[in-house]
């Protein structure tokens, strides 16, 4: 039967529900068992491999809904700890307003020091949360009444913390045994630590001398079979009343390594291109990839015009290269007529930050693979 809930089956950036959801059937199983089992969880894959997606999915659970409140933060574009802080109270106040008025009293009863953003609208009397960061005076303080408050609340509370190895870049120090010693005590609230940087959140977790060391299950997300996804996208093509050759499917799987974010956007674009009732074919792969860059064509000049020369022609070299094993080696430096090692490091760092180019256990690329392919024609 054709389904009509969705223009476009191929969900991109964000969980419609399991109808949508690709495989992931023994993670989520085990992740499942792990949270039911009180046991906090350390999720680890290469961005854009789908573990958020992973972490919405097991929160839609009925084994999950019927038990636990749910919270779920990205703490990716934070600074420091006073914007961590800031994400975890809004995304509780959130989570808290179902039952607004005996639950926001014991919030703010708690958290008082997040109290003076609390505000009633006098016509219609919904309650508002118009906190910002300059509000947020003593960060620890309000971290520590926001988890007495999980931990008195009724019902079990699970907070999932996306990208936490953001937490190292922050300039207070201590904050990851901060952090432990306000959560080690937790018997109220779980914690899902998920993140992308395999080196470091495999550091935090298993190095004896970090605070987090063996506090939680480690779970590694690796690419959903090729196979599988075959099966996923050639069944969406035909309940929208389309059809797609296990050929093509494999060739988008090939072109993106098994990578879930971008394998979703180029068959969103592919069944956007194939009309009612016709067959998609690979020869179309070009042409639809040429689409999306198209499409975020404004972003990718405002990122360069954000960038110093160096920094610019360094992502140049590594786009052109594709994968850099030793970007300060003589080879790479004279073959793309870079500066100089020091020259390169510099605009490494800053790049790295700024998560433009990533590292991998094969080298240094640039992290968005329609970014990269634009820039090899720039």
């Amino acid at each position: 039967m054709i389904m009509e809930r969705l223009g476009n089956p191929f969900v991109v950036g964000r969980y419609i529900g399991g109808r949508y959801f690709c495989d992931r059937v023994t993670e989520t199983q085990n992740l499942v068992k792990q949270l039911t089992n009180g046991r906090d969880v350390v999720l680890i894959s290469p961005r854009r491999m789908g573990k958020t997606g992973l972490i919405r999915h097991v929160f839609d659970k009925e084994e999950i809904q019927s038990r636990y409140n749910t919270i779920f933060i990205d703490i990716y574009a934070t600074n420091n700890l006073a914007e961590f802080v800031y994400l975890l109270g809004k995304s509780v106040y959130e989570n808290v307003r179902a039952n607004l008025r005996q639950k926001l009293n014991n919030f703010f009863k708690t958290v008082t020091s997040l109290k003076v953003g609390f505000s009633v609208d006098p016509f219609s009397g919904e309650p508002s949360f118009d906190i910002g960061l300059g509000d947020i005076v003593s960060p620890a303080r309000t971290l520590d009444e926001i988890i007495d408050y999980l931990e008195q609340s009724p019902g079990h509370n699970i907070v999932a913390i996306d990208e936490f190895q953001q937490i190292t870049e922050y300039p207070e120090s201590n904050v990851e045994a901060m952090l432990r010693t306000k959560i080690q005590h937790c018997g109220n609230v779980q914690f899902v630590f998920a993140g992308s940087s395999r080196h470091m959140m495999t550091q935090m977790f298993t190095s004896p001398s970090k605070p987090f060391y063996q506090s939680a299950v480690m779970m590694s997300l690796e690419p959903i079979g090729v196979d599988v996804y075959s099966d996923f996208a050639t069944t969406m093509f035909a309940d929208y009343g389309k059809s797609i050759t296990v050929d093509t499917v494999k060739s988008v799987y090939e072109r993106y390594e098994g990578t879930t974010w971008y394998m979703q956007m180029m068959m969103n674009e592919l069944f956007a291109e194939t009309p009612p009732g016709g067959e998609c074919t690979a020869d179309i792969i070009d042409l639809c990839e040429e689409n999306v860059i198209s499409m975020q064509k404004g972003a990718y000049l405002d990122v360069l015009a954000r960038l110093a020369p160096k920094q610019k022609e360094l992502l140049l070299a590594v786009a052109k290269k594709g994968t850099v094993s030793e970007m300060t080696s003589e080879d790479f430096i004279g073959r793309y007529h870079l500066s100089s090692a020091s020259s390169v490091q510099s605009a490494a760092r800053v790049l790295l930050k700024r998560d433009i180019i990533a590292k991998s256990e094969t080298g240094t690329k640039v992290s968005d693979y329609y970014f990269a392919q634009w820039l090899r024609s720039y």
